[in-house]
């Protein structure tokens, strides 16, 4: 009994290895995916409005919504992986993850690593200060401390076009956080002046605050940018069938009803 007991754990061990290998080097993952009936997505959990834990600890937000109404639509399960947002393509050309969707912005740059679904929202980079700053336009950050997320668009935008922002903020290079919620504690504190961020999340944030009007979000001319869904190149099935559930969605009202719930409008 004991050998037979060895053989077995030993063929399941080999079995889980080999399915681990299969998902590592598949290149369209549509058919591991449909047969699980499981996709798993990466996330910033930290991301209001877009994907967030709520004080229950459950996952909530507009791409929470949009991702299972997707994948319902094909009878699969969305599952959420929270990540370290700096490592994403990394988790993802790894196969940690089968997606990004999360506030995730269409640039050049990742366009190089990944492939985007259509374009499903769209998104500008803003400044938010507290009104005690006095920070009134985008040149009085001279000499002051700016936060930014770590592998965020923000971030990007920064250095594409330095002459906005840039230049003005102390030592012309920004404090780096790993969660927009760090760099707001530090605002609320004052160990920094200005946080240049994603405008849904922060137009959102300051709604939710006990005082709204102690803060201050300024636009620039920075261009805008959209929201899409990051995925490995080879996945050309698993785009197509987000594509396609961008269009029933639109179609059946879906979509406008997540816009009214989360932005209040349709964006």
């Amino acid at each position: 009994m004991t050998k037979r007991f060895w053989t077995v754990l030993a063929l399941l061990v080999t079995l889980v290895a080999a399915a681990g290998c299969a998902r590592t080097k598949a290149a369209d993952s549509w058919p591991r995916i449909k047969q699980d009936k499981r996709v798993v997505i990466g996330l910033d959990d930290t991301f209001v409005p877009m994907g967030f834990r709520q004080k229950n600890g459950q996952l909530a937000g507009y791409d929470i919504d949009l991702a299972r109404a997707v994948f319902k639509l094909y009878g699969i399960k969305a599952d959420f992986q929270p990540i370290e947002w700096s490592m994403k393509e990394t988790e993802m050309k790894n196969q940690t993850i089968d997606l990004i969707w999360n506030g995730y912005s269409v640039t050049p740059e990742r366009k190089k690593q990944v492939a985007f679904s259509a374009d499903y929202l769209v998104n500008h980079q803003i400044l938010v200060t507290k009104v005690k700053d006095g920070v009134t336009k985008l040149s009085d950050m001279t000499g002051k401390s700016l936060g930014v997320q770590t592998g965020s668009s923000g971030a990007a935008a920064l250095d594409a076009q330095p002459r906005l922002l840039k230049r003005y903020i102390k030592n012309q290079e920004p404090v780096l956080y790993d969660t927009f919620n760090e760099a707001f504690l530090d605002l609320n504190a004052g160990r920094i002046q200005g946080i240049f961020m994603d405008e849904v999340y922060a137009r959102y944030y300051v709604a939710h605050q006990k005082d709204p009007k102690s803060y201050r979000i300024l636009t620039g001319d920075f261009d805008s940018e959209a929201f899409a869904v990051g995925m490995r190149k080879s996945e050309t099935t698993l785009k197509a069938k987000i594509n396609e559930g961008f269009k029933v969605l639109e179609q059946n009202g879906t979509i406008a009803k997540l816009q009214a719930k989360w932005f209040g409008t349709g964006n």
